[in-house]
């Protein structure tokens, strides 16, 4: 293995601050940046999640436990995607997306400039942009005018090139193996 490039722009940095990138196709991209929203609470910081297009409260067993937390919160914007009915998911994106991605761009900028939180995750934002609810240039000009010592993770999959560049640490999720093409349906606990 070779190792990984030098990045200049930040050589020699201490503590908080950087931008961080979890992508691929894999299962755990969230689950990553949860394990260390849990990590950073763990040292007496604070954190909070912001979650783009995972409206709705049935469907996200970790939210539970992070209310159990006083230096943890989270925002969630866009609407449930799951069917009701039928439990199957609404690929479909609408004005309705586009403009609950927003709302969550906005609450990012609010927190990201506040100098309040120590981590910031926004969940799915990659994917967001991929799918075309928000303009890359619009995040990239949040995560440019955040706070110098937040610390954020950026998730989902599909990152567009401008936040691969922008990142200090890029980690990819790949799958080689997953349940659910065998049939087995999303379980509460361990996948939701």
């Amino acid at each position: 293995m070779t190792p990984p490039e030098l990045d200049e722009r930040i050589k020699g940095h201490k503590g908080y601050g950087l931008i961080q990138l979890i992508h691929g196709p894999g299962k755990g991209k969230s689950t990553a940046a949860l394990g260390q929203v849990v990590r950073c609470a763990g040292a007496g910081r604070r954190a909070i999640i912001i979650y783009f297009d995972k409206g709705g409260q049935d469907h996200y067993s970790e939210r539970g436990s992070l209310d159990k937390f006083d230096n943890i919160e989270y925002l969630a914007t866009g609407r449930d995607r799951i069917d009701p009915d039928s439990g199957r998911f609404d690929f479909s994106v609408t004005e309705l997306d586009r403009q609950e991605a927003e709302k969550g761009l906005a609450l990012a900028r609010e927190v990201l400039t506040s100098g309040v939180y120590d981590l910031v995750v926004l969940d799915e934002i990659n994917s967001t942009v991929q799918l075309k609810m928000l303009a890359v240039e619009d995040v990239i000009s949040a995560l440019e005018n955040k706070d110098p010592e937040t610390e954020v993770i950026l998730t989902g999959r599909n990152p567009k090139e401008e936040l691969i560049k922008i990142a200090h640490l890029i980690s990819k999720v790949e799958m080689e193996r997953h349940y659910f093409y065998s049939g087995v349906p999303a379980r509460e606990g361990l996948d939701y």
